[in-house]
């Protein structure tokens, strides 16, 4: 469990972003410091140039490793996503993170970070990153920062998780000018959670992560154990680069074809990233069904949508390995634990 006072490293894991908008960083920085009452500080190469980081994988997967080893620093904080952190798994060493379990998040690219510690037995948070997230435009999204304090800083069960009634957005507000930190992102009026089918209770522990990016690892060692996806609740989330319905299909074809979605007992699907028309949303519901119910055969499969996570904002936070039920008649979804010790 985190607490005031405690100290959080920065890790460039994919993109040098700090190095590439700086204010932008220091800005996420100072509000991560300044809400949740944390210090941060940088490993070796996190400032490091996007050029450097691209062609040193094994420094980004150095930082990391040497985070975890340090008994000074409580927890870990992805900079920002990416497109490679792929090329970091040869360079992870798993002991190092069995021997040293503490808090570690991020998201998109990240999720390659997080099934490498899952692959070591430790469950990690998919959530914000410094830059987006913490590094939000005028500030803290209120919905975000209390997901950061319920999963990160307390002791006690999680319970029901909420949707986000504040509005959200995607609107993109140039980074390379710094004069426009403070100035708010457009906000578009939520909708709420879509419960497309499944009827009763179903639980299981959550797996997910950013579906171009799962789709890349299928077949290497960061790809999880068949064993992980027995009874899952498979959380998945499209980026930035806002993949269309047909392209989630085909996807979610291919993970069929690997066994996954006969073993998993829910599929969560985030808020579509990138610049998608909220009346684009049913496309996506549309190939979940047909994709699911028909060409799979699961008309049971409890299938939720819209939800706030993933490259939309704010987001909740979701912790790996937690269990998670889902109650189709009432629709609720719920976390009867604690996601830290």
């Amino acid at each position: 469990m985190l607490r005031r006072g405690d100290t959080l490293a920065a890790v460039s894991l994919s993109w040098g972003g700090p190095a590439t908008f700086p204010h932008r960083y220091q800005a996420g920085k100072r509000q991560l410091e300044e809400v949740f009452g944390v210090r941060v500080v940088e490993m070796a190469h996190t400032l490091s140039s996007a050029e450097y980081l691209q062609a040193n994988p094994q420094a980004r997967a150095e930082d990391l490793m040497q985070a975890f080893d340090d008994p000074a620093i409580n927890g870990i904080v992805s900079t920002i996503g990416g497109d490679d952190s792929i090329r970091l798994i040869p360079y992870i060493d798993h002991d190092i993170i069995r021997r040293n379990p503490k808090v570690f998040m991020g998201y998109s690219d990240t999720t390659v970070s997080h099934l490498m510690c899952l692959k070591a037995g430790l469950g990690t948070f998919y959530g914000p990153s410094i830059m987006a997230g913490f590094g939000e435009n005028g500030g803290i999204f209120p919905y975000m920062r209390d997901a950061v304090w319920r999963m990160l800083f307390s002791a006690g069960s999680v319970g029901e998780l909420l949707p986000n009634n504040e509005g959200w957005t995607v609107e993109l507000l140039d980074w390379g000018d710094p004069g426009l930190q403070g100035q708010k992102r457009t906000i578009t009026p939520c909708t709420g959670w879509r419960f497309l089918q499944g009827q009763g209770v179903h639980s299981g522990h959550l797996v997910g992560g950013c579906i171009e990016v799962l789709d890349w690892l299928r077949g290497t060692p960061a790809w999880p154990d068949e064993a992980l996806w027995d009874g899952a609740v498979l959380f998945l989330e499209t980026s930035e680069e806002a993949p269309s319905p047909q392209s989630v299909k085909r996807i979610l074809r291919a993970f069929n074809a690997t066994g996954v979605l006969m073993k998993i007992n829910a599929l969560l699907f985030g808020r579509p990233g990138g610049q998608i028309a909220p009346s684009q949303f049913p496309d996506y519901d549309q190939v979940l069904r047909e994709m699911i119910h028909h060409e799979i055969n699961r008309p049971d499969l409890p299938i939720i949508t819209a939800m706030d996570f993933g490259h939309t904002d704010p987001m909740l936070v979701l912790p790996y390995g937690c269990r998670c039920v889902i109650d189709c008649d009432r629709h609720t979804i719920t976390i009867p634990e604690n996601a830290v010790t």
